[in-house]
């Protein structure tokens, strides 16, 4: 699976851990930045990644902030994006498996290193169940 990831400063280094997971599961990553802790606008970041993920260019997306809102906010603004803020094994099962979000958001400064690995293992292996949930999904293109 192509994968692109990127982080404000507030998520850079969780960012940077996320990132090797990623490629050592084997999936593709591009890393759209930032590159250091030097400060950056998190909207510039979602940007980049989103216009990836919403013009079918990468398969999903990863983005990281100090709390993951800002950039949960940002992503959704693409149509075909469906960022979900994850903060535990839970949220990042049913993210994927009852709403299909191909955007994973998480905030470096609420949840562990540990918990932020578990959290990109569950939501990389989790498939859509569709069924049901599938009609609920396609009404967001009517927005």
């Amino acid at each position: 699976m192509k994968i692109a990831i990127g982080s404000d400063h507030g998520g850079f280094h969780l960012k940077e851990m996320i990132r090797v997971l990623v490629a050592d599961l084997g999936h593709g990553v591009h890393d759209l930045g930032c590159h250091s802790v030097q400060s950056v606008d998190y909207p510039d970041i979602a940007r980049l990644v989103c216009e990836q993920v919403d013009a079918g260019a990468m398969e999903r997306g990863i983005l990281i902030c100090g709390t993951g809102i800002g950039m949960s906010m940002a992503a959704n603004r693409y149509r075909h994006v469906r960022a979900a803020l994850c903060h535990d094994h839970y949220t990042a099962r049913m993210s994927r498996e009852h709403n299909d979000a191909n955007v994973l958001c998480m905030g470096e400064r609420v949840i562990g290193m540990g918990v932020a690995e578990d959290i990109v293992r569950i939501w990389l292996g989790t498939e859509f169940s569709g069924g049901r949930h599938l009609g609920r999904i396609e009404k967001f293109s009517q927005c």
